[in-house]
């Protein structure tokens, strides 16, 4: 109205998502007794990504690794199932266990994360 003008800023980034980014690492159900499920969101939707979970006793001991290259199409993953049982196929003990979640691209940008886990039997 009245020609009248005005000039406004809009600042904005691109990113490329170079980093990896991993958030609300969980497991569910969590405690459980026979088989679980990993889930997690990140920044990565529609690339390349190297997951890798390893599970460990307590005491430090590494029981188990699962591993799976997907391309997911949002940015939560999951599930990615678990049957509490060791790398030759023998159930677990009841107990506290602890999993790392450790997620990858395709130039070698690295994220992670150690959560807890029960297992009930």
């Amino acid at each position: 109205m009245n020609n009248n003008s005005t000039e406004k800023t809009i600042e904005f980034v691109v990113n490329d998502f170079k980093d990896v980014t991993i958030d609300h690492v969980l497991n569910y159900p969590n405690p459980f007794t026979t088989n679980t499920g990993f889930y997690f969101e990140h920044n990565q939707a529609e690339k390349d990504l190297s997951i890798e979970i390893k599970i460990f006793s307590m005491n430090g001991r590494l029981v188990r690794v699962i591993k799976q290259d997907v391309i997911p199409t949002g940015f939560r993953y999951g599930p990615i199932p678990w049957d509490g049982k060791d790398e030759f196929g023998q159930p677990l003990g009841r107990g506290v266990y602890m999993y790392k979640l450790q997620v990858s691209n395709s130039i070698g940008a690295t994220a992670s994360k150690m959560e807890k886990l029960v297992l009930l039997k």
